[in-house]
């Protein structure tokens, strides 16, 4: 089996595991709030642009509760992919409540997104946590360069590679009282390997295998413009957006979102 097909099974597992009512009532959110589930500023870089129209992607969208409110923004259209067939199905039940009709969802590898998604999107995005999942880098930005319409813009909003290096609560090596540890390389090759289910939405369990990857900024910039695109903007963050809030405000770059176009 190799590690996309297993993290395919330990994603699925995780939301067999999930919490009680996890993601049920999204739905309530996406019709009550203007752009729920997108930080600050995430909105203000979303306000330079206009998606109004176009046509938007998000790869590895788990629920699509991300997606489904960039579609406040006028999109014409919009399609989420996940490997996760369990996860997409309640994107898709959430769409459905929410009575959001242009946009669907995909479940699929994302490096094997079919050709007829190839030159369709005007946007594509990625959110915090979905490009650790990929060893190859430069393939997974390709992929997003084939399904880019020339002009089409891909937005990254992740925590920061510096966050490799850090510690996190509840890991041995955390030491609340010496928040300036380093305990990784930066430059890590080797796998991150976890069996503890997935915190922010199961209970924890003796899980199958979930297989991630770190990644330099060097790698993220260089994996774009070997596939064909530009960057336009890095913007850097000292808070963290999903892992822990143990190091903000504390001097460390934790978060970016990163513009590029084709």
């Amino acid at each position: 089996m190799s590690y996309i097909d297993g993290n395919k099974a330990a994603w699925e597992e995780a939301f067999d595991h999930r919490h009680p009512n996890w993601g049920e009532e999204n739905y309530i959110r996406l019709q009550k709030e203007i752009l729920p589930f997108i930080c600050n500023d995430m909105v203000k870089e979303l306000e330079k642009m206009n998606l109004a129209g176009k046509d938007i992607a998000q790869f590895c969208c788990n629920n699509g509760r991300e997606i489904l409110s960039l579609m406040q923004l006028g999109a014409k259209s919009g399609v989420g992919f996940d490997i996760a067939e369990n996860i997409i199905m309640q994107a898709r039940d959430t769409a459905e409540k929410a009575g959001i009709t242009n946009c669907r969802f995909v479940s699929c590898n994302i490096l094997e997104i079919p050709e007829e998604y190839h030159n369709c999107f005007d946007f594509i995005m990625f959110t915090v946590g979905a490009i650790t999942w990929f060893k190859d880098i430069k393939a997974l930005f390709q992929k997003v360069s084939d399904c880019l319409k020339p002009g089409g813009v891909l937005l990254i909003h992740d925590f920061h590679p510096i966050m490799n290096m850090l510690p996190m609560p509840g890991e041995p090596e955390f030491d609340e009282k010496q928040l300036n540890k380093i305990a990784y390389s930066y430059f890590r090759k080797e796998p991150w390997i976890e069996n503890e289910g997935m915190s922010y939405m199961s209970e924890q369990y003796s899980s199958k295998t979930f297989t991630s990857f770190s990644h330099t900024m060097s790698d993220l910039i260089n994996g774009v413009s070997s596939a064909q695109m530009h960057v336009i903007r890095l913007n850097e963050y000292d808070y963290d957006i999903g892992l822990s809030d143990a190091y903000d405000k504390k001097g460390f770059p934790l978060s970016y979102i990163l513009t590029a176009k084709k």
